[in-house]
């Protein structure tokens, strides 16, 4: 039983406002599939899955095999794309019903052996197409030799086509992504030459649903903008921060002047001085840069810097001037803005504030 004072609460009046700001961008006709990768971006992925499933969601897609078996044995029954499968999973992937990503001859050919020796039926598969990223994908000049595998394909179905954008949320790179859209329709439209039936296409990320609606195609797929982030700082604030990271005061200790603070006695105070310690550090996701009052929390609504190194589990604040007590609730972030400014002090993205989240932290939904 997880009994820490530190909490990551999952505000689902939250998700529901994101996800029904991005529907409205979207056609009723377009499909919409959620990414609950990385413990659906930190968070808590059988958690949003749940809600998910009511909100009537069309896919969910996961990176890996075992993220994908968590939601099955939680049981969730929405469709489970795997983005990055590996061929020694794919039993435990047929066994379970998730849906993987077949992006090169290699994986394939294997998958087509399996589905073969398992006797398997218009089993759900989606094939990858590198259109630019130069990440996962068949290239263009793979199209020939996958057209006359894919008219071969005895028991399985080819539930998509599907491709990803380098640089949707950067306008410069306009050209560039239109580019990489029509690179994907020529491509889609060769590969639906060889098949009886018409697979959905999907390309389009969160900035793309905002920047590109002309390339919604059959499904788009949505991932930082549900948990909160938009493609720019405007977007960003008609959507609502999903996650909010909160523990409390352990032990308020009063230093004189010229005392010092944690490892290496990085913080020395320079008058009588109030401190904080708090029962979280780096391995529960707080970034060590954020020490030495690059960061700040908030306690009582008032900015409490950190200060001396941040501890494998343990992290000073600075409270002078600040009314509390031990045992005091303390807001680690709870905004948007405090989590881009976190991002900003680390040189980094929201994306990694939050997946960095460990998974020793208590979650809650509220």
């Amino acid at each position: 039983m997880n009994n820490s004072p530190t909490i990551l609460e999952i505000d689902s009046a939250a998700i529901k406002h994101n996800l029904q700001y991005f529907r409205s961008k979207i056609k009723k006709s377009t499909k919409l599939l959620i990414i609950t990768k990385a413990f659906a971006y930190g968070s808590d992925s059988v958690a949003i899955a749940k809600i998910l499933e009511k909100e009537k969601i069309d896919y969910l897609a996961v990176a890996y095999t075992n993220e994908g078996l968590t939601l099955r044995k939680a049981n969730i029954k929405l469709p489970i794309l795997v983005l990055h499968p590996q061929a020694e999973y794919f039993e435990a992937i047929i066994q379970y019903n998730l849906e993987p990503n077949l992006y090169s001859f290699k994986i394939l050919k294997e998958f087509i052996r399996v589905a073969g020796l398992k006797k398997l039926k218009n089993y759900p598969v989606h094939i990858k197409i590198n259109s630019g990223m130069n990440r996962l994908g068949f290239n263009e000049k793979d199209i020939p030799l996958l057209q006359k595998t894919i008219q071969n394909l005895h028991g399985l179905k080819i539930a998509s086509f599907y491709s990803h954008l380098a640089a949707s949320e950067d306008l410069e790179e306009k050209e560039f992504t239109k580019q990489q859209i029509n690179t994907f329709y020529k491509i889609t439209k060769e590969l639906n030459k060889s098949l009886p039936y018409k697979p959905l296409e999907h390309i389009s990320n969160t900035s793309a649903i905002l920047n590109y609606p002309e390339a919604q195609m059959d499904m788009v797929r949505l991932g930082i903008g549900f948990y909160g982030f938009g493609n720019n700082y405007d977007e960003t604030k008609k959507l609502k921060n999903v996650c909010n990271l909160k523990t409390k005061i352990s032990q308020i200790q009063f230093l004189e002047k010229g005392d010092t603070v944690g490892y290496n006695r990085k913080h020395r105070v320079d008058k009588k001085t109030k401190i904080g310690i708090l029962p979280l550090g780096y391995a529960d996701g707080l970034n060590r840069m954020l020490g030495n009052k690059v960061g700040w929390v908030y306690v009582n609504k008032q900015k409490a810097p950190i200060i001396g190194n941040i501890c494998m589990g343990i992290t000073m604040i600075d409270l002078n001037g600040i009314d509390c007590e031990e045992n005091e609730e303390v807001i680690i972030f709870n905004h948007q803005d405090h989590i881009l400014e976190f991002a900003k002090k680390t040189k980094t993205v929201s994306y990694e504030i939050l997946t960095s989240i460990s998974q020793r932290i208590r979650r809650k939904l509220v």
